[in-house]
């Protein structure tokens, strides 16, 4: 009776132990269940780290490769496209073309020579009109084309002649604005073309973004980007030096208008004072 008395309290004591057991596991769960987004915030970056880094790896690996040696020139020649690259090389050669050109018209010596001055004043002052006049028909400058129309206007007059040769002036001071306003027109034309290749780029970037059916590559979308920043950067250097040559050509024109004006009318005045004598 002792013996299963003893046997019977060993196993209840075993039992008791073993639902302490579980109760201890479930106790556990529980606190885990409690801690688990804790758990989660904790393990989350742990786990997500090695998927960064094959995602990266991948998109490194359907990258194309950079030169990075690649010359300057040759990246804005691609950037721009073969339209745009002729556009702006002929925008470029005509205003170098129309730079040149205004420098070389608009300078002293070619618009009131000195050799024609000093003969001319000679011719006058000697009374030899006709040589005079034939020096001045012969010169083709903008003086001697008013020198000209002025002594061919004189038999008429004084005045006639001062008609003529304002009338002569105004020609070719018309003639020379228009050269001048090309340069203008060139820093006008050059952004417009810039802003057109901005329109055209981002275009063609969107365009890329709604061809594909998956988020595209930053390698696609820089195409159409740095065609549409190139153009503008482009278009602006143009732009810029012709804007400032035109002013400056513009100033200095009407200051030579003056003195051209003013000398005229002295060798006008001195073939005056000796038609008198």
């Amino acid at each position: 009776m002792q013996r299963g008395a003893s046997e019977l309290v060993g196993s209840g004591d075993g039992a008791g132990l073993r639902a302490s057991m579980w109760t201890q596991f479930f106790r556990s769960l529980m606190w885990l269940a409690l801690l688990l987004p804790a758990g989660t915030a904790v393990v989350a970056p742990v786990l997500l780290v090695p998927q960064a880094a094959v995602a990266q790896d991948e998109a490194a690996a359907d990258a194309e490769p950079v030169d990075a040696g690649e010359n300057l020139l040759v990246f804005y020649v691609k950037a721009l496209g073969l339209r745009y690259v002729v556009v702006f090389l002929v925008l470029s050669f005509t205003l170098v073309a129309l730079l040149v050109m205004c420098f070389l018209q608009l300078r002293r010596t070619a618009l009131m020579p000195p050799e024609l001055i000093e003969a001319f004043g000679k011719h006058a002052e000697a009374k030899e009109f006709q040589q005079a006049y034939d020096l001045a028909k012969a010169d083709d400058s903008y003086l001697g084309h008013m020198l000209a129309e002025g002594m061919g206007n004189m038999q008429s007059g004084y005045a006639s002649g001062l008609a003529a040769m304002q009338e002569a002036e105004d020609a070719e001071a018309m003639k020379l604005e228009h050269r001048i306003s090309y340069v203008s027109l060139i820093g006008a034309l050059a952004p417009m073309f810039g802003l057109l290749g901005t329109v055209d780029g981002m275009v063609a970037a969107f365009m890329v973004i709604a061809r594909s059916n998956t988020q595209p590559r930053p390698s696609d979308l820089a195409v159409g980007i740095s065609q549409a920043l190139i153009t503008t950067l482009i278009g602006l250097w143009l732009a810029i030096p012709a804007i400032a040559c035109f002013a400056l050509f513009k100033n200095w024109f009407a200051r030579l208008t003056v003195e051209i004006h003013e000398e005229a009318l002295r060798l006008m005045a001195v073939v005056q004072e000796a038609s008198r004598k």
